[in-house]
């Protein structure tokens, strides 16, 4: 009876971690440093997947995305045991994955997104907005842009714009680097690891 509680307890808790890090939250790693300062190489985020629904995506949400298909080569060149291998590390947020991305949304669907302003910023419908995220040293955006967003979908940038692969590297791509709202997975809002580092992901455009 002992070891058949065990095993049915353990199994319990593989289910509810499943459930719980399917539907509701999740750790991911951050595997570059595209996102600095906010967060640097190496940190692990708690992500929201309630925020995965059609429209409650924000303007300043920090966005975990399948980059499959349109970031990334929809096909894996990887072995199936490498590949299985990854996910586990993933699962167990010891690695990042090669087709997820976390950026800042910048606009949503409606928005008309300009780079630059007179003085070097961006413009959001018409007006310039402040961006105190950005990595210092780095410029709003070295390359210039002007794209409506449409309905559905999301224009992402990295905080790190310097060292950021983003929606501005995908302009002459399908798509024109707006991602499909259908493939966010959910809202960074807390990084939990390094220690040190515990603290809320502040949400900001504008």
């Amino acid at each position: 009876m002992g070891w058949r509680f065990v095993f049915s307890t353990v199994v319990l808790a593989a289910v509810l971690t499943g459930l719980i890090r399917g539907f509701l939250l999740d750790v991911y790693f951050i595997p570059s440093a595209s996102m600095e300062p906010l967060l640097a190489e190496g940190d692990r985020v708690l992500v929201s997947k309630l925020e995965e629904k059609r429209g409650a995506v924000e303007r300043g949400d920090i966005v975990v995305f399948d980059g499959r298909g349109s970031f990334d080569p929809i096909t894996d060149p990887r072995s199936v045991p490498v590949q299985v291998a990854a996910g586990v590390s993933q699962w167990l947020g010891m690695s990042g994955s090669d087709t997820v991305y976390v950026k800042r949304v910048i606009g949503v669907g409606g928005d008309h997104v300009v780079c630059c302003s007179a003085d070097g910023r961006l413009t959001l419908n018409g007006n310039p907005i402040d961006e105190p995220y950005v990595h210092p040293g780095d410029v709003a955006s070295d390359q210039a842009f002007d794209v409506v967003v449409p309905e559905g979908r999301v224009w992402l940038l990295g905080d790190h714009r310097s060292a950021s692969m983003d929606s501005r590297a995908l302009l002459g791509a399908p798509g024109g680097g707006l991602i499909a709202e259908d493939r966010i997975i959910g809202r960074a809002f807390q990084l939990v690891w390094p220690l040190d580092r515990f603290a809320p992901i502040e949400q900001h455009v504008g």
